[in-house]
């Protein structure tokens, strides 16, 4: 495990060594935002690239509990300070009062949403996960828990981790929409692979393959300004849509359509039928060249006896 602590951080400081000689981040920049999916182990993460101008935020379960910071203890109460306040369990809307932030955004996808947050919260770590070897006292961990409640009341409520204390409301609206605008670039890499082809050909070139990259971009392209000009050729669960709101593997699959009413540079197409060829009975002056295969006895070798009897008659 030491290993692999090390391992991540140097991945981690790679990482930020090639955004800033990209020039996609400089030192005084707001710290990078990094998005993860539900199934990670973001706590973990957000201690072992703590010393990283990262900001991690993940999807967590809806089954999960959280503390906020403990309150001071009773006059003439003994024993150590606590280290967890009172629960906020994801499941229990009772226990979801006092948050620190509270407002509404809107979404392409799922409209006006309600979003709260609460700031210093942290779960309580055990030694039967990713913590089985640590040295020492388990950390209290504290970031911002943010909650998105859709408008319609058939999706339930998204919670969100983000490894940040006392976020303000842009930062809080700036990583809830981070987290939705990763699962349009996700789906847009998978249809690259997947529908376009873009890791089909065997290339061995790296200039072969960046070439082969912009390729799949301008189709991508084409199919997304072709969508008011394609048909809805939906599958049957799938709901309608309007042609400007279609998506680009819809507009792939009424794009013959669109094809036949667009005008091309090319030359007109010449007949799929093939040429007279050579007419019969005339030789064929351009003779393939032929290579000779197999194995050939070399030119005066004496033939033993046992050859010279098979070749006998009778």
């Amino acid at each position: 495990m030491q290993l692999g602590m090390i391992g991540l951080g140097r991945m981690g400081g790679n990482m930020v060594t090639r955004l800033e000689q990209a020039g996609h981040w400089r030192p005084g920049d707001p710290d990078i935002i990094v998005v993860l999916d539900c199934g990670y182990d973001v706590i973990r993460l957000a201690w072992l690239l703590a010393d990283l101008p990262v900001v991690l935020c993940a999807r967590l379960r809806a089954g999960r509990v959280f503390y906020r910071v403990p309150g001071p203890k009773p006059p003439g109460m003994g024993g150590p300070p606590r280290e967890h306040g009172a629960a906020l369990r994801f499941a229990d809307p009772a226990t979801w009062d006092g948050p620190a932030f509270a407002g509404r955004g809107g979404t392409a996808r799922y409209g006006t949403v309600q979003v709260r947050a609460w700031d210093r919260v942290h779960a309580k770590l055990d030694r039967d996960s990713a913590w089985h070897d640590h040295p020492g006292k388990l950390p209290v961990i504290e970031g911002t828990l943010i909650q998105l409640r859709p408008g319609c009341r058939e999706l339930r409520p998204m919670w969100l981790w983000a490894s940040v204390t006392g976020a303000g409301p842009g930062e809080i609206a700036a990583l809830w929409q981070a987290y939705l605008r990763r699962f349009g670039i996700e789906h847009t890499f998978r249809f690259f692979k997947q529908v376009l082809g873009w890791d089909a050909p065997k290339l061995r070139d790296p200039a072969a393959a960046d070439r082969w990259t912009w390729l799949i971009i301008a189709a991508y392209t084409q199919l997304r300004l072709a969508r008011r000009l394609a048909a809805d050729l939906r599958l049957p669960w799938q709901r309608p849509q309007p042609p400007g709101a279609m998506t680009p593997a819809r507009v792939r699959r009424g794009f013959r359509a669109v094809r036949e009413t667009v005008a091309t540079p090319a030359a007109p197409p010449r007949p799929s039928r093939p040429g007279p060829g050579r007419p019969k009975g005339s030789p064929n002056r351009h003779k393939a060249p032929r290579h000779h295969v197999g194995k050939r006895h070399p030119r005066g070798k004496k033939r033993t006896k046992r050859q010279t009897a098979a070749k006998q008659p009778g």
